[in-house]
């Protein structure tokens, strides 16, 4: 077998999306985890150059994949990709949760605590329930076209099929699609309408894991947000965020 890196070409209906996605895809049994990993130390390049996780593709592209991807392929091809299979009560509850179908489009409503995808230490997560949401066997499976937070709720959309998948993602991307937030604060905000200008970074919590703070300019990743109050009672408010 040989340890030469292999190469794959970016398909027309896999133009827009994100690298990490795009290995996912390919690659059934890395983690999502692995594919940030691949993408920052190099090992995964996009014709011929180093490519960031979230980099989207272009139509034509060519992949570099490291020597580690091949046995992965191999089980793909052979039908054993390493992913666990969805159980009955899972296949029932991603069921329960479909809000609107199309032929090319299914909104579900995703729970607080669902990871939207798996990575280290998460078995349990959306993207690997998805053959629960086919019509018939030989379907294509949902595509996820952009992420929830694992503990947002809220609408998910899902594609039927790769050309679907292409449109919804170039939405999302190019910003033709409108993004909605409701949140309950602790406190009521002042004015009740404005703009959160605050750069943000993953920081350590004290239980464990990470989050997203506010830091000091130039320490993060820019974050603009709209907001608006839409009710209010005693100390807590609800209120909308539209991010731009």
């Amino acid at each position: 077998m040989s340890a030469d890196p292999l190469h794959r070409e970016v398909g027309p209906d896999e133009d827009g999306q994100r690298l990490d996605r795009w290995l996912r895809k390919h690659l059934p049994a890395l983690s999502f985890g692995e594919a940030q990993r691949w993408a920052r130390t190099g090992q995964v390049r996009v014709d011929g150059k180093r490519a960031k996780a979230d980099q989207r593709l272009t139509a034509g592209a060519v992949v570099r994949l490291p020597p580690p991807a091949l046995p992965m392929l191999e089980a793909k091809a052979e039908g054993r990709a390493g992913a666990r299979q969805t159980t009955a009560e899972e296949a029932e509850f991603l069921r329960g949760r479909v809000l609107l179908e199309t032929p090319d489009l299914i909104l579900i409503d995703k729970p607080s605590g669902l990871a939207v995808q798996g990575g280290s230490g998460t078995d349990r997560h959306l993207d690997g329930m998805l053959d629960a949401l086919k019509r018939h066997p030989d379907d294509e499976r949902p595509r996820l076209v952009h992420r929830l937070d694992r503990d947002t709720s809220g609408v998910l959309a899902l594609a039927r099929n790769a050309r679907a998948a292409a449109w919804a993602t170039r939405a999302f991307r190019e910003r033709t699609t409108t993004k909605i937030y409701w949140a309950v604060t602790l406190g009521v905000p002042r004015p009740a309408r404005g703009v959160i200008d605050l750069p943000l970074a993953k920081r350590q919590v004290e239980r464990g894991g990470e989050r997203m703070v506010a830091v000091d300019e130039g320490d993060g990743q820019t974050a603009v947000t709209e907001y608006e109050v839409l009710a209010a009672g005693g100390p807590c408010a609800l209120v909308a965020l539209k991010p731009l």
